[in-house]
């Protein structure tokens, strides 16, 4: 028997292969497998994404360091557990754009009228917004991860602290942004089931996000809660610069497009 992925030769006992660590699979696909496949790798307490949810909360340098250090079967990859929140994104989307429009509905006087120039049929900003927040909103999410890891990767540099690079920065902040994904996710749709504003649920998730990699980066790096602090402060200074040039470029580009489609 040979392993399916690398070519190997395998005994007949080998449930891993031992070259590239493949599961061994002999069954052929039926739903029981594939409802075990799902129940061990998502739903199952004892599994892996579960395990890195919650220790992202309780020791989130050990999970972080872990996979920076080269330890990768302890807890999920980084980009596979980054997937998934953008998977539940796109749930969250989904249900607001089909089920819960009136969420991006606004209450003020203001923002209604804002909202009424916006939909004016020869307004090419009509949408932009709006589509910043539901069709791209994953993209939006891939592009700010390494704006983020800039922001930290830079403060942690320019104050003497080197002892990661840019690329281990960003596994921090994939981490990091794919945990507070699920988070607002989750929330967002509970919110919104129960009938709360969208700008009102945002507001409400803001600064427990912002305090979440506060005390990322207090357990991470070890430092103290003032050292910590200027850091944080200096990561978010950097990273909401980037995002406004990010955002003002996907707004200008949305608006081409928008023009040249009609």
């Amino acid at each position: 028997m040979n392993c399916k992925n690398c070519n190997k030769a395998l005994k007949d006992t080998q449930k891993y292969c031992d070259e590239c660590g493949a599961k061994v699979i002999q069954n052929r696909l039926t739903p029981k497998v594939i409802a075990t496949q799902v129940n061990e790798q998502f739903l199952s307490i004892d599994n892996k994404f579960f395990k890195t949810f919650i220790d992202l909360f309780k020791k989130p340098e050990d999970v972080i360091i872990s996979y920076i250090n080269g330890t990768r079967k302890k807890y999920i990859d980084v980009l596979q557990y980054f997937a998934v929140s953008l998977t539940l994104a796109g749930i969250q989307v989904f249900l607001m754009t089909t089920f819960f429009k009136e969420a991006f509905e606004f209450s003020s006087e203001l923002s209604g009228n804002m909202q009424s120039i916006a939909n004016k049929e020869n307004n090419p900003y009509g949408n932009v917004m709006y589509d910043m927040f539901t069709k791209y909103q994953g993209l939006v999410y891939i592009l700010t991860v390494p704006l983020s890891a800039v922001g930290s990767w830079l403060s942690y540099y320019i104050s003497g602290e080197r002892k990661y690079n840019y690329t281990e920065h960003l596994i921090l902040n994939l981490y990091y942004s794919a945990q507070i994904i699920i988070i607002t996710a989750v929330f967002s749709i509970l919110f919104l089931v129960l009938g709360l504003n969208y700008l009102i649920v945002s507001t409400i998730l803001t600064l427990p996000t912002f305090l979440f990699l506060f005390y990322v980066l207090k357990r991470v790096f070890k430092e103290s809660f003032l050292n910590t602090l200027a850091k944080f402060i200096l990561t978010l200074v950097i990273y909401m610069t980037l995002l406004i040039l990010l955002f003002v470029l996907i707004a200008i580009v949305l608006v081409v497009i928008t023009l040249a489609n009609k």
